[in-house]
């Protein structure tokens, strides 16, 4: 068995995320600055893997985090319910009718093209979910009497604030003392970091998150700035260089985290903004395991693709236990993704299986 997991008979949910979402605000194919329309999305890095597990997969999921009680957390929500993920761990906080001292997270996306990239422009400040703090979620009730197979969270909610990032500790701890698979998505986001330490509170954070994770996602950069292992300025693109530096950069990691069963990372070599070469890697007991590539894919929305990569990675673990399996799964998911718009999945599992035996694009009637 690659994973101890519980059975899904004994648990209530497959998996939980603990992260903030936010209401994205997309103008299509045009820009935030020159934009008269945009279409709402809802998006999370740490939420979306459980939406792709519920709408992909049709595991179930669920989602801890907190909004505000007025229209726009009420909009979230709907969205959140649509996808199918339980809404019963959302902390509601009280509306001082104006965002003085606590607001729903915005984020304005634009996809890019060609040789524009894509914008994140976030509006995040004060938000409910960055002022969740220790003892605001009952870890006992969820992962002890509830029970829970997979817990996933990341380092984006850690460096919300000082007591986001220990809440993630707290929540981590506990889920390893329930046997509940942790799995955490390091994002490095420099922005993120910059008031409040820098790379050195960064890498504090994350070495102490670290020692309760057993799948750890992150490519080189991440792994060099949450971590402080491999080479800065490495990039994680699609070569037999590339491959090694990541294979070099993990052996060490796990030296010094014995904990980690598993490590991954999604391979993109950036041609264009809507040209990718994209393939995965995961490391597993000593061995790497690599999955199919997906030469020159061509995106419509890459926002989203490593969250995706991350859902398929936990399916392919809850549903064969097999790390093959989990890296295909992840990249084969992944990839689709990155070919909707939107930072949630809007693929099928029979989609996603077509990709990983080499299924092609005809038209489907």
């Amino acid at each position: 068995m690659a994973l101890t997991l519980k059975p899904s008979s004994a648990c209530a949910f497959d998996q939980i995320s603990l992260g903030e979402i936010m209401l994205r605000l997309d103008p299509g194919e045009g820009r935030i600055r020159t934009a008269r329309n945009f279409t709402a999305w809802e998006g999370g890095g740490e939420y979306n893997t459980s939406r792709g597990l519920r709408k992909c997969f049709g595991l179930k999921t669920a989602v801890c985090t907190a909004l505000v009680d007025n229209e726009i957390g009420h909009l979230i929500e709907d969205f959140i319910m649509q996808g199918g993920v339980h809404t019963d761990f959302i902390r509601w906080r009280g509306d001082d009718g104006i965002g003085r001292t606590v607001r729903n997270g915005l984020n304005f996306t634009e996809r890019g093209f060609g040789i524009r990239g894509a914008v994140g422009n976030p509006d995040r400040g004060n938000t409910a979910a960055s002022q969740l703090k220790p003892g605001d979620m009952d870890w006992e009730h969820i992962f002890g009497d509830l029970g829970v197979r997979w817990f996933h969270t990341g380092g984006i909610f850690a460096a919300l604030s000082a007591s986001t990032a220990a809440l993630t500790v707290e929540a981590v701890k506990a889920a390893n003392q329930h046997g509940t698979i942790v799995s955490y998505d390091l994002n490095y986001r420099p922005s993120l970091w910059k008031s409040i330490g820098g790379l050195t509170k960064a890498q504090e954070v994350n070495r102490e998150i670290a020692r309760y994770v057993d799948v750890m996602i992150g490519n080189e950069e991440d792994f060099t700035a949450s971590l402080g292992f491999g080479v800065a300025g490495v990039d994680h693109n699609i070569s037999a260089i590339e491959t090694a530096a990541f294979k070099a950069m993990i052996e060490t990691a796990v030296k010094d985290f014995p904990n980690f069963k598993v490590a991954a990372t999604t391979l993109r070599r950036v041609i264009t903004a809507t040209r990718n070469d994209w393939a995965a890697i995961l490391w597993h007991a000593g061995a790497f395991y690599e999955s199919r590539q997906y030469p020159a894919l061509e995106i419509l929305d890459r926002v989203g693709g490593g969250d995706s990569f991350a859902s398929g990675l936990q399916f392919g673990f809850m549903e064969f236990n097999d790390p093959q399996q989990a890296v295909e799964y992840g990249a084969a998911h992944g990839a689709l993704a990155s070919t909707t718009p939107g930072d949630t999945s809007m693929a099928t599992r029979r989609e996603v299986e077509k990709q990983i035996s080499g299924g092609g694009a005809r038209v489907v009637r």
